[in-house]
Formats: C-alpha cells, structure tokens, sequence
C-alpha cells in the first residue's frame, strides 16, 4: 500500500500503522480514509495529499 504526505506540514500517513488516535487500524489503505478524515498534525483534508514516490 502507497504512503501519503501532507503537503501543508509533512505528515506521512503509513497505511500499515494507521492512525491509532483517530480509530484507524493499520492495514487501512488510504482510499479507505474517512471522507472527513484531517492530517493528525495540521487538520488538512485529504485532498492535502500526495502519494509519496
């Protein structure tokens, strides 16, 4: 599964830890998010996303 970074602070999203603090389990895919889902660190929407290369 394909790594996000948060364009606005950085932040990677690593599908295969989730985001435990948010209810995600890991092994999420990142597609699978939450519509509504924000960036842990900064509160940016998904569309503040990129796929890391």
């Amino acid at each position: 599964m394909k790594k996000y970074v948060c364009d606005v602070c950085g932040y990677i999203y690593d599908p295969a830890e989730g985001d435990p603090d948010a209810g995600v389990q890991p092994q999420t895919a990142f597609e699978d998010l939450a519509e509504d889902w924000v960036c842990p660190i900064c509160g940016a929407g998904k569309d503040d996303f990129s796929v890391v290369e």
